[in-house]
């Protein structure tokens, strides 16, 4: 018995010290989902699968050409359509896409710069706080991040379809960045406290 208390005291222990790890982590993790959802965002069924968010957003949409005239040309991932292929490039779908797959790709290597500048590592994580919020307020303008009414029961509020069970994950995304936040806080305080208290020995 007191084997198995001194094992699990230990397990508990050595848990509590993982905090460090985590915050990495969890930067690594928000790096990588800035990248590699950027890096698709140059790519059309990535492009077409955002219109119906884009297309609903008071601000986005003012990059698209007609988007009021969105929900007759989707199309489903894989699924090739030249017609409403040709019409996603004449709305500047790809153009818009492709800009914010750069801005995605900058927010993930500056969330990654933390390494070697702790105020880059401050604006990712800042950026990266950022970015969701605008995310999850498409939970508001996009009809399509709910079930829609097509004869069943469940449907519209709180019933969300694949599109908004995925913007909701979102909010992980946000309390990760609080996190990347204040540990990008207390380094660039430890910076100036290191500097202080030299000066102090100095005198």
């Amino acid at each position: 018995m007191n084997n198995t208390h001194t094992t699990a005291q230990g397990l508990l222990i050595r848990a509590s010290h993982l905090d460090k790890l985590g915050i990495h982590l969890i930067r690594l993790g928000v790096a990588i989902i800035f990248i590699w959802i950027g890096a698709l965002k140059f790519v059309p069924y990535e492009a077409d699968s955002i219109t119906p968010f884009v297309a609903n957003n008071p601000v986005m949409s003012l990059f698209y050409a007609h988007p009021e005239q969105y929900k007759e040309h989707l199309t489903h991932e894989g699924q090739l359509d030249p017609v409403k292929r040709e019409w996603q490039a004449e709305n500047h779908t790809y153009r818009f896409s492709n800009g914010l797959g750069t801005v995605e790709i900058l927010i993930g290597l500056l969330v990654l710069s933390y390494m070697f500048s702790r105020r880059l590592g401050m604006v990712g994580s800042v950026l990266a706080f950022l970015t969701p919020l605008v995310t999850l307020s498409f939970l508001i303008t996009t009809p399509e991040a709910w079930v829609q009414n097509l004869g069943d029961a469940e449907f519209g509020f709180p019933y969300l379809s694949g599109g908004g069970r995925l913007v909701l994950k979102d909010v992980l995304m946000l309390a990760g960045a609080v996190v990347m936040i204040a540990d990008s806080a207390r380094q660039l305080l430890e910076e100036r406290t290191v500097p202080a208290a030299t000066r102090l020995q100095n005198v």
